[in-house]
């Protein structure tokens, strides 16, 4: 009996050491598992903050990096994107100003197609009196507009608007000559050109310079076109002075060309 209870007793620590090692070995396990999956995450954490980090430095470094590769300031940074800015305002604005232009051109197009189409319609009108009134017989030579203006440096500007339509309906050459009268003398104005093709109306302009001490009266007018004659005589009359006259006769515009009015 004494021998079977101290054999029982000897094998029950074996058992129980047995235990407590596979149980601390388990605890150790789970230890070191948790020690890697906190470092796992404490890596991680780190890294993508580091990742951030060098990206944020990377691209401000980028930012502030020259052309040639030079370092900028802070203010010259600054300066870069107030002149950026800057230029797409300009860009924005130009953009603004080319549509308003386009629009503008479409419209001045469109003005002068309508100027272009009444023109025609005009010479059309004028073609229709022109040969009615060659049929009857044509429309005898003749001043319909005459004018002398005064200009600086003792200088004058002439304007006269001549009619014809001979009965054939052809171009004649139309020879005008000016003459300046007082009670003692004549002055001839040389006038350029001195020939006019006249089938219709003629426009004859020009400027002359006054003889220095010369005082005219009257002003005669001689035309000769197609065997036709005429003689027209007016008296000198000046009127006021014109408004914003140069004092040279080099800043004065080209001689005007507009038909003489009625008055």
């Amino acid at each position: 009996m004494s021998d079977l209870t101290t054999s029982n007793t000897g094998r029950t620590p074996q058992v129980c050491n047995q235990s407590g090692q596979s149980g601390f070995t388990t605890w150790v396990l789970v230890l070191f598992v948790l020690a890697m999956v906190t470092t796992a995450i404490v890596a991680l954490i780190f890294g993508q903050k580091i990742g951030y980090q060098r990206g944020f430095h990377a691209s401000q470094e980028a930012i502030t990096k020259s052309v040639d590769g030079e370092s900028l300031t802070v203010e010259q940074v600054k300066s870069l994107k107030q002149q950026n800015e800057i230029l797409t305002n300009d860009v924005a604005t130009a953009k603004q100003e080319l549509a308003i232009s386009l629009t503008n051109l479409d419209e001045l197009r469109q003005a002068d197609e309508s100027l272009k189409v009444t023109s025609r319609q005009l010479q059309q009108v004028n073609q229709v009196f022109a040969d009615y009134i060659v049929k009857k017989g044509g429309m005898p030579l003749q001043v319909i507009g005459a004018k002398i203006e005064p200009l600086p440096e003792n200088a004058f500007e002439y304007r006269f608007d001549v009619a014809m339509l001979s009965k054939d309906g052809s171009v004649k050459t139309l020879r005008p000559t000016l003459t300046l009268l007082n009670d003692d003398s004549l002055v001839e104005v040389p006038l350029d050109p001195s020939r006019y093709d006249i089938n219709g109306i003629a426009r004859i302009r020009g400027r002359f310079m006054m003889p220095e001490g010369f005082e005219p009266l009257q002003v005669k007018l001689d035309l000769s076109a197609g065997g036709q004659n005429s003689e027209n005589l007016y008296n000198w009359q000046l009127g006021g002075s014109v408004e914003d006259m140069p004092l040279s006769l080099e800043d004065l515009p080209e001689v005007d060309k507009n038909p003489v009015d009625s008055e």
